[in-house]
């Protein structure tokens, strides 16, 4: 069983609650892998929104 540290449980809960706008309770109810798995999605989303987005200044 791999332990996480304080910092990576505060990351985790912050970015789900940030973004899925879920109280704490919530967040905290979720086992490890499964928060993981929330935050690496998320990030993914964010990567290709990112990404699909027009530059202004193109022509």
């Amino acid at each position: 069983m791999n332990l996480q540290s304080p910092r990576e449980l505060y990351h985790q809960l912050a970015f789900i609650s940030y973004y899925f706008h879920w109280d704490l309770e919530t967040v905290m109810a979720l086992p490890h892998l499964e928060r993981k798995k929330f935050c690496e999605e998320i990030s993914r989303i964010n990567r290709q929104a990112n990404a699909e987005e027009k530059n202004l200044f193109d022509v």
